[in-house]
């Protein structure tokens, strides 16, 4: 009995620490992990990012193991080593494939058995993939029958490429991203201030894209399928947000004048208020080709809105019939998706949009989700 009443000291080893997918859910779960139960700590491989205050407001200590990015360093290396020595964490939860390279490697090294691995990818191509990071993939393949007890995959999708590239699948298990129907709900006060900040009618149709600039979310396909989409519906507007989504960026206005898009673009960078720009949105397009578990989709989905997304990850399963989906790649396919949801009435729009934030809160609502990782900390 003595034993099950400790609290656990959680060592969670991360990449790093900017806006991101999965530097999002590890903060959402370590907002709501039961501090009587467990004691968080985080280190990030590289400098810390943005992300690292809101860690750090939660009383959680977070620090850096020196790591420049892209780079190895034998003596950042050894420090990791000599810091998880030292602070003696019953579990080392590591979070990406470089963390849970150097991170694992690190953690069995200062003498800890209780490691954890944590794949948050689908994609591995040769195109769309870094050589690096596919070395390091396949290098923690060789390593996962030795290094991690577990791994947690955030999608099946990702779990069957990886078991296929050589994982250790009687390993691994999926645990999927979970959102908080609080912070993401629809608000028709958001869709008017929003609408009204850019000067966009409230009848226009606004399509949105959210995620930082990245070739796996291609963007470039997503002002393809917006092209085709304002020929049939001149009044709509379109919508994006994240790291890099500026003007500053010759890309996407390239992309924008391609497809002549400018007066009907709305680039606004990194912004903070993403649950009212949600609410804002008739729909949501995800245009990647290799996230295994978007997050974009759930938040969207619990704010009411309906999403047109590629076959991409577990994708297809996170919207169900609540949605749209076509094949990665299929643009013309897209903007037929957001057409449908464009066209229906605003009452029909709402119908679906109800079912897909009831899809979210019983199958992805983030009190559940944290259960699930309190229990696989439990078990491990």
């Amino acid at each position: 009995m003595k034993k099950s009443l400790e609290v656990k000291r959680l060592l969670f080893i991360i990449t790093g620490l900017s806006t991101g997918g999965a530097e999002m859910m590890l903060v959402k779960l370590l907002e709501r992990l039961c501090r009587a139960r467990f004691s968080p700590a985080v280190i990030s491989l590289t400098p810390l990012g943005e992300l690292a205050p809101a860690v750090e407001a939660l009383g959680i200590p977070v620090e850096s193991a020196g790591f420049a990015r892209g780079a190895f360093s034998s003596l950042a290396f050894g420090r990791l080593v000599a810091r998880i020595r030292n602070m003696k964490p019953d579990i080392v939860h590591t979070w990406a494939y470089h963390a849970d390279l150097l991170g694992g490697l690190a953690a069995r090294l200062a003498g800890i058995r209780k490691v954890a691995w944590c794949i948050r990818n689908s994609d591995l191509s040769r195109e769309r993939t870094r050589f690096s990071t596919r070395l390091v993939a396949r290098s923690c393949a060789a390593l996962s029958p030795f290094i991690p007890r577990r791994i947690i995959s955030c999608s099946a999708a990702a779990l069957r490429i990886h078991a296929a590239l050589g994982y250790k699948s009687e390993k691994m298990s999926v645990i999927p991203n979970g959102f908080d129907l609080e912070r993401f709900k629809p608000d028709e006060k958001a869709r008017h201030r929003l609408r009204a900040e850019l000067n966009i009618a409230e009848s226009a149709p606004l399509i949105g894209m959210i995620g930082r600039f990245d070739p796996q979310k291609n963007h470039a396909g997503f002002f393809e399928a917006a092209g085709l989409l304002r020929k049939r519906f001149p009044e709509s507007h379109f919508l994006l947000a994240g790291s890099g989504i500026d003007c500053q960026n010759d890309v996407l206005r390239e992309a924008m004048a391609q497809h002549q898009l400018g007066a009907h673009t709305h680039l606004l960078g990194l912004r903070a208020d993403i649950p009212e720009i949600m609410a804002a949105l008739d729909a949501l397009a995800s245009v990647s080709f290799g996230e295994a578990f978007p997050n974009v989709l759930g938040e969207a989905m619990a704010s009411g809105v309906p999403c047109a997304t590629t076959n991409a990850g577990d994708c297809a399963f996170i919207v169900g019939d609540t949605g749209k989906v076509v094949e990665i790649g299929d643009m013309p396919g897209l903007a037929n998706a957001l057409a449908f949801l464009v066209s229906l009435s605003p009452s029909e729009r709402a119908s679906l949009g109800a079912r897909a934030r009831n899809r979210v809160a019983e199958r992805f609502e983030i009190g559940n989700v944290v259960r699930q990782y309190e229990d696989f900390y439990e078990r491990l």
